[in-house]
């Protein structure tokens, strides 16, 4: 199985930046990052470090929801914190453990306490799916012994 190294470098040029949001930022301007970049969360960085995540699931639930204006709300009030992170020697198999046991949808990626990816749960399908097909196709050869 691929590790977080190699998928990253197989992920899309358009997809390999990552973007971020500070703590102090309004929820609204998280919502407008999201929305023009087309993606679904943000790792939240405060100092260099990522102290959570924010997605639009927690939008969903904790501002809509509760009624708060997404206008004068900090993202550190609705961000999903303490993170888990990885790093770029773990396997997409280990990554798609963490993901499922802890219901998560986005994995940071650090190394030496700095964000380097961003990888979510579509990305590690994407990649199981792959190795999987290529592994039906070796043994489909070797039955038929080419």
């Amino acid at each position: 199985m691929k590790t977080v190294a190699e998928l990253l470098k197989l992920k899309a040029q358009k997809n390999q930046q990552v973007h971020t949001i500070g703590p102090d930022q309004m929820v609204v301007e998280a919502l407008k990052l999201m929305a023009e970049k087309d993606v679904g969360a943000l790792p939240v960085i405060e100092n260099g470090a990522v102290v959570g995540v924010v997605s639009e699931r927690d939008y969903a639930r904790r501002v809509v929801l509760k009624g708060l204006s997404s206008i004068g709300t900090p993202v550190s009030a609705i961000m999903s914190a303490p993170v888990i992170t990885v790093d770029r020697h773990k396997t997409v198999e280990a990554c798609m453990g963490i993901m499922t046991d802890k219901h998560l949808r986005h994995l940071p990626v650090v190394e030496d306490g700095q964000l380097v990816g961003l990888l979510s749960i579509g990305d590690l399908v994407k990649e199981a799916i792959a190795e999987q097909a290529s592994l039906i196709e070796q043994l489909e050869k070797y039955i038929r012994g080419e």
